[in-house]
């Protein structure tokens, strides 16, 4: 097993990933307020937990794991929060048609990037946006190869024909 960083060198490399770490955030959570929430999250995790991590692996990896599984926890729990509680104006609408509403204008990637399943979002804004490779994107969301390449495909050609659509 190797020996734990010293806590200088993790906390170095902790604040040297906070950019990439904000930017992934934000593209999970499809805004830069709750963008910022969840790397909060994951960073204070990460503080908690830095006894977990081996030194002579990726720290940037097992930070994004992190990260992805707060992301997975939190939309479960959103998840229970709808099921258990209706929203505050919800009687509202009632009676309307609700299409002024509904009607959503496309002008950007990262409005098309929020549409996509939570899956292909991951994969296209680690191998996309992030640059790490399959191999490492798999790692990181914890499948083979082969469906990270599928879910990135998917997202791609889905990416495209969501920005096609909003011209």
């Amino acid at each position: 097993m190797t020996r734990p960083p010293s806590g200088r060198s993790f906390d170095s490399g902790l604040l040297a990933l906070l950019p990439r770490l904000r930017r992934f955030a934000a593209g999970l959570m499809g805004n830069a307020a709750d963008g910022d929430d969840l790397c909060q999250m994951t960073i204070e995790r990460a503080l908690d937990n830095r006894d977990k991590w081996r030194g002579g692996s990726r720290l940037d990896s097992w930070v994004y794991t992190i990260m992805r599984n707060i992301r997975i926890d939190e939309a479960r729990a959103g998840q229970r929060r709808q099921q258990t509680f209706v929203a505050e104006d919800a009687g509202f609408a009632v009676g309307s048609d609700g299409a002024q509403e509904a009607t959503v204008e496309l002008s950007n990637v990262d409005r098309a990037l929020a549409r996509l399943p939570d899956e292909q979002r991951e994969a296209v804004l680690l191998v996309m946006v992030e640059g790490y490779s399959h191999k490492e994107a798999a790692a990181i969301v914890g499948c083979p190869v082969g469906t990270l390449n599928s879910r990135l495909v998917r997202g791609r050609d889905a990416l495209l024909d969501l920005l096609e659509d909003a011209r």
